[in-house]
């Protein structure tokens, strides 16, 4: 009876599951997606044919399929398989599988599959307590993340583990899960009497961001609240079907979530993803990043002087007025707030990046801060010293040249006392003119060096731009 009891419980608890732990993939054969490391040939798979699979890192997104994969590799090792989660167990739960899994090898020869999620959360102290059994192999630890582990993982577990980056799942295939979910009679939906629609499919597999959990998530939602719409036999049998169209599907999906972490990856990728954008001068990319982060709750002010920073960095003396339309953008976003800043953010992005681009300046500045902390340290001339108090001149601090009493108001004179070139311009927008102007500036500075034949340019004219 006590077996019949037991058969009983365990089939409630799946008919409670929700479809998307149902119909979780058992086997190599019915996982998708991940090709890249688990395609034939590649490394994930070629270390399980040879049967070297040992510890390994799955990072990547939510509903990419980690944790299914860990139970697959557990049954494809014929290992024993326990998990862990770093959110509510402890260093004791830990030490008391580490000590079953040693127990287990040594009477059975027999090892055990640790699947440790949310591993990011485990503190240095709690990561260190792996490091002896997953170093003699008493177990094969599957650390899952969707947090970067080379920030989050201490080094040590690093090195005695490989890392397989999880991409978001391909829209083909969450359509075949989808597909899947609504036949599979003993664990997904085949027993209801379901149409799912192609461009609802799709709908589903574009908006859900590659997470299959989610999808079919809003899949069941849909189908469980319609089911009831269905008009009945007297039996109580539903007649017709579920007609799963795609405005089922939007309104099962409500407002859409955005996979963005203020704090973590997320925000850190697409950060790099708007400043390379614009960078690179494609401002309908960076409109994107920029809504990408709007939707997802970021703080304007870290965009804002992101932006501010950027109108320096990238585009400088190539168009002047980019710094200034950066920082107009800012004050606004202080002054406005959300929704409306979303303008102002918007007209700097798109300016920034059809501006002509520079990185004269952070060059010129980054080489000659190199320089200083590698280098000798120059002095500074005798003749651009303070000479504002009594005994200056005894110092020999005597030479100068008021620039605005020259001709052009250009002093001949040597202010650095070597020959140094750190600020080059380019050939883009306004910094061209500023080129052509330099070049004759030079000329007349040159005039001061010891030896320095004469130049026969001309000084710029004072009118001259």
């Amino acid at each position: 009876m006590g077996s019949l009891f037991d058969a009983s419980e365990r089939e409630n608890r799946i008919k409670a599951l929700p479809l998307a732990a149902r119909m979780r993939p058992g086997t190599l054969a019915e996982f998708v997606g991940q090709e890249h490391f688990l395609g034939e040939g590649k490394l994930l798979r070629r270390l399980l044919k040879s049967d070297r699979l040992g510890s390994v890192i799955f990072y990547g997104p939510p509903g990419t399929g980690k944790t299914t994969l860990a139970y697959i590799l557990a049954r494809e090792t014929r290992s024993l398989f326990r998990q862990l989660s770093a959110v509510s167990d402890g260093v004791k739960q830990l030490r008391d599988v580490l000590a079953q899994a040693k127990d287990l090898l040594s009477a059975e020869g027999r090892k055990t599959l640790l699947f440790v999620d949310e591993i990011h959360r485990f503190n240095k102290a709690q990561q260190d307590v792996l490091l002896p059994e997953v170093e003699q192999g008493v177990v094969t630890l599957i650390g899952a993340t969707t947090e970067n582990p080379f920030f989050t993982i201490n080094n040590a577990l690093l090195s005695r583990s490989r890392v397989f980056q999880f991409e978001p799942l391909k829209e083909e295939h969450i359509v075949e899960i989808l597909n899947r979910a609504v036949k599979n009679r003993e664990h997904g939906l085949g027993n209801l009497p379901i149409n799912l629609h192609d461009d609802a499919a799709r709908y589903l597999a574009g908006v859900c961001d590659g997470d299959a959990r989610r999808a079919l998530s809003t899949l069941e939602i849909g189908v469980l609240s319609s089911l009831d719409d269905l008009p009945r036999d007297k039996s109580g049998k539903p007649l017709g079907k579920i007609e799963f169209t795609k405005e089922l599907a939007a309104e099962s999906m409500q407002r859409r979530l955005v996979n963005y972490d203020r704090n973590g990856d997320e925000h850190y990728d697409t950060i790099s993803a708007l400043i390379k954008s614009i960078r690179g001068s494609d401002p309908d990319a960076a409109i994107y990043w920029l809504a990408r982060m709007l939707e997802g709750g970021e703080d304007v002010r870290f965009l804002a002087r992101r932006l501010v920073i950027l109108a320096s960095e990238d585009v400088g003396n190539a168009d002047p007025r980019a710094l200034s339309l950066a920082v107009a953008a800012a004050q606004a976003c202080e002054m406005v707030g959300l929704p409306e800043c979303q303008l102002n953010l918007a007209q700097a992005v798109i300016y920034l990046s059809v501006a002509p681009k520079s990185n004269s300046a952070t060059v010129a500045i980054e080489t000659a801060r190199a320089e200083i902390k590698e280098g000798r340290v120059i002095p500074v001339p005798r003749f651009l010293r303070d000479a504002h108090y009594r005994g200056s001149e005894e110092l020999g601090h005597v030479g100068y040249q008021y620039a605005h009493d020259c001709e052009g108001a250009i002093a001949a004179a040597d202010y650095l006392g070597v020959d140094r070139e750190y600020y080059v311009p380019t050939d883009r927008g306004f910094e061209k003119k500023m080129g052509e102007r330099l070049l004759k500036i030079k000329a007349v500075l040159r005039q001061a060096r010891p030896g320095a034949p004469a130049d026969e340019d001309a000084p710029p004219s004072e009118t001259e731009e």
